[in-house]
């Protein structure tokens, strides 16, 4: 299911949801113990977990950049900068396991915009193929799957 993509009084925001039947902890742990994190979403790290913390993006040129944690409760809210944007980590205990809801507020729609928001839709899917112990075959053929939805998303806001 594609993101819920709404105008928001300063910018954009897209909201995914998943229900997970895992526990609130293990979903956790794939957002925030490196090892997890990076089976889903390599080029992350987490350097400092803590509310003015920082996690780390590889750029894979010998550089880093460094997101800052603005908002965290452990095992509920993992949220940090985005670049110009600040993407957000939901976590809510359900009777068979978790909701986990993502959040990505974009403050302008660009032509880089579909591309971030297929990727997240891609990595939320791994996440949750990670914990059922299933395999995703071709994250790019599935990226460029959804690229072409989000791509006709966001052409109303532009």
């Amino acid at each position: 299911m594609l993101a819920d993509i709404q105008k928001a009084e300063k910018g954009f925001t897209a909201r995914f949801e998943r229900h997970l039947k895992h526990s609130v902890e293990n979903v956790w742990a794939y957002l925030t113990e490196n090892e997890k994190l990076a089976r889903w979403f390599s080029e992350l790290s987490v350097d400092d977990l803590r509310e003015g913390g920082s996690i780390k993006f590889d750029m894979q040129n010998g550089t880093f950049e460094e997101m800052k944690i603005t908002a965290l409760d452990m095992q509920a809210v993992l949220e940090f900068t985005w670049g110009e944007d600040l993407v957000r980590f939901e976590l809510y205990p359900e009777a068979e396991g978790c909701l986990l809801v993502f959040k990505e507020y974009i403050n302008q729609m660009t032509s880089h915009t579909p591309k971030d928001l297929a990727g997240w839709h891609v990595c939320l899917d791994v996440i949750a193929a990670l914990l059922d112990e299933r395999e995703v075959v071709s994250r790019m053929e599935e990226w460029k799957k959804w690229y072409e939805q989000y791509v006709h998303a966001v052409e109303k806001f532009a």
